[in-house]
């Protein structure tokens, strides 16, 4: 609705007048000239139609409409005074957060772990970690960066290489001291991930990058990688162990190695940042997630076959 407002400067110089109890002092307060403030309440008075001072008594004295519209003039100042802190503050504390998304297996296994290093770097910014299913969460609105497996194509955003994968078949370690050398894929449950994601490397994929033969049918399966790990973990058969979730568990002896070929597959992980201009904590974040990776994974692991798998 459009509402025949008056011009602010009018109410604050009013409202000043009310507040200090003379126009003489009000002229002091606001930096200007008393003609200055008697003559914007004087417009002020012309443009509501209603006389705001009793001129009659020395000094002049507000009339009823005159403190009724002050402390209204007052109040109303007082909140916008108030919302524009908290605008200021939630933008001062927006330029200190990061929201990332990243799939549930890499947040966990990769992600959270680490972010105590990144703390104890910078402890005045946080980090917000929002989980999908998908392997390439789209940055959307509220995303300023997102950890990406695939093939490093996408153009919604500037583009940095995180590192390489690596895969092989882990199991618990009494699931592999019942066998020798290697794990036999057709003698133990295979534990399976269901993804809409083509990208992911799945047990037929190994099977054909490898040359092992195929075993069909059987096993378990999962909507994740966080079930699938658990379910590792706890002796119930072999999974596909990717270096940058299950790494952290095979150094720790709480999964083991198959003894089975070691695959890169020709997708890798990718850190995709809005192209829309960054608060501070979104470049340090990237910048730190980056060396990170760099320092954790600077090279393929030895032996690994070169898969033509996703």
């Amino acid at each position: 609705m459009d509402r025949d407002l008056p011009p602010l400067r009018l109410l604050t110089a009013f409202a000043a007048v009310v507040r200090s109890g003379s126009v003489q002092a009000a002229a002091a307060e606001l930096n200007v000239t008393q003609p200055a403030i008697s003559q914007s309440v004087r417009k002020l008075e012309d443009h509501i139609g209603l006389p705001l001072l009793d001129r009659g008594s020395r000094p002049a004295r507000p009339t009823e409409a005159g403190y009724a519209l002050a402390a209204t003039t007052a109040e109303s100042l007082s909140r916008i005074a108030d919302l524009l802190d908290t605008l200021r503050q939630a933008e001062s504390e927006r330029a200190k957060t990061v929201t990332v998304a990243c799939s549930v297996g890499v947040a966990t296994y990769w992600l959270m772990p680490r972010l105590s290093a990144f703390y104890r770097a910078h402890p005045d910014l946080l980090v917000n970690v929002v989980t999908t299913q998908s392997g390439v969460p789209a940055l959307v609105d509220g995303i300023d960066l997102a950890i990406r497996y695939g093939h490093g194509r996408w153009n919604d955003g500037v583009l940095h290489h995180l590192f390489d994968e690596v895969v092989e078949p882990v199991c618990a370690p009494s699931v592999r001291s019942r066998f020798g050398s290697e794990v036999p894929p057709a003698a133990v449950s295979l534990l399976h991930v269901r993804s809409a994601e083509t990208s992911w490397l799945t047990w037929p994929d190994y099977f054909a990058g490898t040359g092992r033969p195929v075993v069909r049918g059987g096993g378990q399966t999962f909507t994740n990688y966080v079930q699938t790990t658990q379910a590792a973990l706890e002796g119930h058969g072999m999974m596909l162990g990717w270096r940058s979730i299950t790494g952290e568990l095979v150094a720790s002896g709480a999964l083991v190695s198959a003894g089975l070929p070691v695959v890169v597959p020709r997708n890798a992980f990718h850190l995709a940042q809005r192209n829309k201009k960054t608060g501070e904590a979104t470049e340090k974040f990237a910048r730190w997630l980056l060396a990170h990776a760099r320092a954790d994974y600077g090279s393929r692991a030895k032996g690994a076959i070169a898969a033509d798998t996703p």
